[in-house]
């Protein structure tokens, strides 16, 4: 109030403003009210004005004359009393200027048409107060406001743009005008028992500051130090004069006198307060009145009367007197035409700050960012430790200066308040149910998926072919896996394949020592050398199935297990039809054994092994198997299973069924023939050799499919050389026995079973 009375009277001093005019005027109490602010408007718009209070220094025609309106209005300092007076002046295009009302809803042109103000709207206190809190990393906060207009409309849009930025509200409370005792008890026991750590709080200065009197932030407007001010407050002295009434219940307050012209019923009317004099010296207080070092909201009121006055200046013509150096005092204007020229003023004070409201009568949105401090004594003071401009680019509006800010007791670390502390890198947020998006768990990365950052909503999958390394943080390069030569379980394939391989040398070459002797020939010891040959094929074809598999090696080893393997069945079947033929030959006039010779033998396994050449040659031709990287085992492995890709599974099951209907063939046979009485029936070595056979082949199937990885291949392998070493050793030990270590049974009489022993 003071600041403005002396901007007034600056003014009518200065002879470039306004020269020879003086302005008035009167000063009426809101008390912060709606009713009583309309109280107090009311005689200003009807003219009924009964008092001015103005500077005489010069003899001219005074603009606010009794029982006339006022030009012009400057207040109020709230926002639900100012829309109500904005609205009520609107209609009659009366300007108010507020110096302090910041509700975003006066920004309405609709509704309050000749509103202005020397104060940013809200809009931007929110946009800068939602920054504020991000960058400190507060995501879970507390709102307090009040049941004005102020509070209201700024909570309101703090929280629809704080959710937007990711924040959450953790509680909101409501502060009344006049709240009791019991209510500021229930407001702190939930302020205290929530676990939010920030609260963002809309009201005045005087209604929390028992709640909050350190380690707070707030918005402050612009400051600065008017020249002389200081020296004028400080001359001011109570007066019975009219217009005197604030100046004198604030000396009386601040003093704690009474004075004596004042009326009793509204000072101390027992008479206990010691009587002013009206000289006591104001330099000898501290407080808030005196201390003009950097005046805020004051220098707000003192841009709104000079933007009134600059407005007069020009709507006046004082700028184009002439010689006259006095403004056109007779020219009569409406409230309108002021309002025209109080919405396009611009001009520079004398701080270096332009002075103008844009189209929605709004000034430049500056703020600065003040840290409540306890000094020694205990008293606070504002420190700046930070700026805001909304006019700039969004990532360049918010300055902040960590290091100055002190928080709660004093301390220098920012608080944390989040309802979830981030999540560690390598896991991810896990949403609660009914709580808000802040409130969350904390679960591990899956396998195959990462998050290398904290705080992280999902994450992220690794590419093809690589992993998560054990802290779920960094996605590495899948390890090729397969069945190597170099592996220990390759190394023990690799050396029963050599044994395998080895024995059948051995015995092929005991054979061919004693191929003439009656045991080899009576065998057919063309059948039995094509048999060891496809038991050394047996064998060899294993091989194929070690290393990395490749084009050629995936097509290869399948064709050549059925191959070998059928040759070798096809020898057997053969074997088995030879002896149970030789049994028929006996029965006199039996031409049995004739009708089936050599030729026929070879025809018929040509005839069986021709199926399987047709079905591999297709299967190879058609879908063959390729290499493939398979990653489905690295759930539990890591690794990467190089192994051969079966675009067609039935050409393998066709090629494993057919090799099964042989060996069921040979297996019957042989049982039927198998108590044929020969002094050395070779049917019962084929029966026992072929019951191997399906026993290693029966347990395949089970193991081979769920059998994961290169373990896969190692079942095939370990089946291969069971059955192929059942063949060998069923079949061929026992004649090579008899023919090392039992020579004397090596004979025709033995072998035709006319030995008698």
């Amino acid at each position: 109030m003071m600041t403005m009375v002396f901007a007034v009277e600056e003014i009518n001093r200065d002879s470039s403003l306004l020269p020879g005019v003086t302005l008035g005027f009167r000063i009426m109490d809101s008390c912060d009210h709606v009713h009583t602010s309309m109280q107090a408007l009311f005689p200003l718009i009807t003219g009924n004005i009964t008092e001015e209070r103005m500077d005489k220094s010069k003899q001219s025609e005074i603009l606010c004359l009794a029982g006339s309106p006022v030009s012009a209005v400057i207040g109020l300092a709230s926002s639900s009393p100012t829309r109500a007076v904005a609205h009520t002046l609107g209609p009659f295009n009366i300007p108010l200027v507020s110096y302090f009302a910041t509700c975003t809803c006066l920004t309405d042109k609709q509704l309050y048409p000749s509103f202005l103000r020397t104060v940013p709207s809200d809009l931007f206190q929110v946009r800068g107060l939602v920054q504020l809190v991000t960058s400190l990393e507060w995501l879970w906060v507390g709102t307090v406001g009040t049941t004005d207009d102020y509070s209201h409309y700024g909570i309101q849009a703090f929280s629809n743009q704080f959710r937007q930025r990711g924040g959450c509200v953790a509680f909101h409370l409501t502060i009344h005008k006049s709240p009791t005792e019991a209510e500021i008890q229930i407001m702190a026991g939930k302020l205290q028992s929530s676990n939010a750590q920030v609260v963002v709080v809309f009201a005045t200065e005087g209604q929390l500051l028992e709640l909050f009197s350190e380690g707070t932030l707030g918005f402050s407007f612009p400051g600065a130090r008017i020249p002389t001010l200081e020296e004028f407050l400080l001359n001011v002295r109570p007066s019975p004069e009219p217009g005197m009434e604030f100046v004198n219940m604030f000396w009386e307050d601040l003093f704690g006198c009474r004075l004596q012209f004042r009326n009793r019923s509204e000072t101390d009317a027992a008479g206990t307060k010691p009587v002013c004099t009206g000289s006591e010296d104001l330099r000898k207080t501290n407080s808030s009145y005196t201390d003009v070092s950097q005046v805020r909201i004051s220098y707000n009121v003192y841009k709104a009367v000079y933007a009134i006055a600059h407005a007069l200046h020009t709507l006046l013509n004082c700028s184009s007197t002439g010689l006259t150096g006095e403004c056109v005092k007779d020219i009569s204007f409406t409230s309108t035409e002021l309002l025209h020229h109080l919405k396009t003023v611009n001009f520079t004070d004398q701080f270096e700050e332009k002075v103008y409201f844009d189209s929605s009568g709004e000034p430049v949105p500056l703020y600065d960012i003040i840290n409540w401090q306890k000094d020694s004594n205990g008293d606070i003071r504002f420190v700046k430790v930070g700026s805001f401009d909304g006019s700039v680019p969004l990532g360049q509006q918010l300055q902040m200066e960590q290091s100055a800010i002190v928080w709660t007791r004093g301390q220098s670390q920012v608080p944390v308040s989040q309802c979830s502390a981030p999540c560690p890198a390598g896991s991810r947020k896990a949403r609660r149910q009914r709580e808000p998006h802040c409130c969350f768990d904390c679960l591990p990365c899956a396998d195959g998926e990462i998050s290398n950052v904290t705080g992280s909503s999902e994450c992220t999958k690794c590419p093809e072919f690589h992993w998560s390394d054990k802290d779920k943080v960094k996605c590495i390069a899948g390890v090729e896996e397969f069945l190597s030569f170099s592996d220990t379980m390759g190394v023990i394939l690799l050396l029963l394949i050599l044994l395998g391989v080895v024995l059948t040398t051995i015995i092929t070459t005991v054979f061919h020592r004693f191929r003439s002797t009656p045991i080899v020939k009576a065998n057919n010891s063309e059948i039995s050398f094509l048999l060891l040959v496809s038991l050394q094929l047996c064998f060899l074809c294993s091989l194929v199935f070690i290393g990395q598999p490749s084009a050629w090696s995936c097509r290869l080893r399948q064709a050549a297990f059925g191959l070998s393997f059928v040759l070798c069945l096809s020898c057997l079947l053969v074997k088995t039809i030879v002896v149970l033929l030789a049994f028929q030959a006996r029965v006199p006039g039996s031409r049995v054994i004739k009708m089936f010779g050599p030729s026929q033998q070879r025809a018929l396994i040509l005839c069986t092994t021709a199926p399987q050449v047709c079905l591999c040659a297709g299967w190879l031709l058609g879908e063959p198997p390729f290499p493939f990287r398979n990653t489905n085992y690295q759930a539990s492995t890591g690794k990467i299973v190089v192994e051969c890709k079966e675009t067609w599974p039935p050409g393998f099951y066709l090629v494993l069924g057919y090799i099964g209907l042989l060996a069921f063939l040979c297996l019957l046979l042989a049982f039927l023939g198998r108590k044929l009485p020969d002094a050395f029936n070779e049917a019962k070595l084929i029966t026992f050799s072929m019951l191997i056979f399906w026993a290693v082949w029966i347990t395949f199937i089970p193991a081979y499919v769920s059998s994961p990885g290169k373990f896969t291949v190692a079942v095939e392998i370990f089946a291969i050389l069971a059955s192929t070493f059942g063949l060998l050793l069923c079949i061929f030990v026992p004649k090579c026995y008899i023919i090392l270590l039992q020579p004397e049974r090596n004979n025709k009489k033995v072998v035709t079973g006319k030995y008698n022993r």
